[in-house]
């Protein structure tokens, strides 16, 4: 079983080496087969540097394309090379790497197409802001209105995907708000959710791009993204 972490980076040059260790001590300690690619997408700081050194695939963007973009170019890769599962981890450190036996376990358990990690079913380890916590449990709401499929943590960014999902994604992927749009886009492609609790960390480093006072204008900007992947998608002939 062929494995691909992708790990979508931007000026992550203070995490980005031990995200890339943990995750192949991980690898190794569990006797997984694991490919870490790093999608270094444009960065300003050494994190185009530093990849180059690490035991990973790393992928340099010529321009800045946003996590979407990042992250998509990670999925084709890893499509492309016919690897059977990709797992996505952001490059800040937040998700820990001892967590990804939790999400392939489920995916073969329960037969899944896509496993989420979730903060918010055992309620354990860094749970973000108050205010965060709140759009998410909007988008629950949302994703559960539009889909019929009940997401706890629809904004996760630790996530598994196999072959069948890198197939869709291969060909499109949302670009600016992907991790709670890519749920309409898996529901109405008939692909099986599942969730798992993991413990999460805070960042390790970079910066958050969603401050406290954008984070309403955030929750309108990506409920018009959902409508309109459900819309782009539902009607498409």
């Amino acid at each position: 079983m062929k494995i691909a972490v992708i790990v979508p980076a931007y000026n992550e040059e203070k995490s980005i080496a031990a995200v890339v260790e943990d995750i192949l001590h991980v690898a190794h300690s569990q006797k997984l087969l694991v490919t870490v690619v790093v999608v270094n997408d444009c960065s300003k700081d050494a994190t185009s540097e530093i990849i180059s050194k690490l035991n990973c695939v790393a992928l340099d963007l010529p321009i800045n394309l946003g996590i979407g973009g990042a992250v998509q170019t990670g999925f084709k890769f890893a499509f492309e090379n016919g690897f059977d599962f990709a797992i996505q981890i952001d490059g800040d450190g937040q998700h820990p790497a001892s967590e990804i036996p939790k999400l392939i376990s489920a995916a073969e358990e329960h037969d899944l197409d896509v496993v989420i990690g979730s903060r918010f079913i055992s309620k354990i380890g860094f749970q973000s802001s108050a205010v965060r916590r709140i759009g998410i449990n909007y988008f629950k709401w949302l994703n559960r209105l539009m889909v019929g499929v009940k997401i706890f943590d629809s904004t996760s960014g630790f996530r598994l995907i196999n072959n069948k999902a890198l197939a869709i994604v291969s060909e499109y992927y949302p670009d600016e708000y992907p991790e709670p749009e890519s749920i309409i886009l898996y529901s109405l492609k008939h692909l099986k959710i599942g969730e798992v609790p993991v413990n999460m960390k805070e960042r390790q480093g970079g910066v958050s791009s969603i401050g406290r006072l954008s984070s309403i204008y955030y929750m309108f900007k990506v409920s018009l993204a959902i409508i309109y992947t459900f819309i782009r998608i539902k009607f498409k002939k």
